[in-house]
């Protein structure tokens, strides 16, 4: 059964840096494209980046472009987010999930296969 697993959250002042990591295992798991969500308490889930694992293409939210970098190993089953510059607003549980359409979009909906999430928190 196909499965993702989250890792590397935790407690970060403000201008500092985390790297997450999804960890993709099972025969059955079959999506091209892995984005990173995350979800503030109170707040809707948001798209932050996703990754095609054939190709390596991207996305990004505005909100975490030029501070964030998605990305895969070369086997593919595991994907990065990169976070540099951390503000407080970021602070969130951070989910990966594999894009049901094989669709390098931002609609959560069209994703699953969720993760269990992992807790970042940025400092001020």
């Amino acid at each position: 059964q196909a499965q993702l697993v989250e890792s590397g959250g935790g407690l970060v002042q403000a201008g500092g840096s985390l790297r997450l990591s999804c960890a993709v295992s099972g025969r059955t798991f079959s999506s091209d494209v892995v984005g990173w969500f995350r979800q503030a308490p109170g707040k809707e889930r948001e798209f932050v980046a996703a990754v095609r694992r054939s190709g390596g293409s991207t996305r990004y939210a505005d909100s975490v472009k030029g501070r964030f970098t998605i990305s895969r190993n070369n086997a593919g089953n595991t994907v990065y987010l990169q976070m540099n510059n951390l503000k407080p607003e970021d602070t969130a549980v951070y989910y990966c999930a594999g894009n049901l359409l094989n669709i390098l979009n931002t609609v959560v909906g069209q994703y699953g296969t969720w993760g269990q999430g992992t807790q970042v928190t940025v400092s001020s």
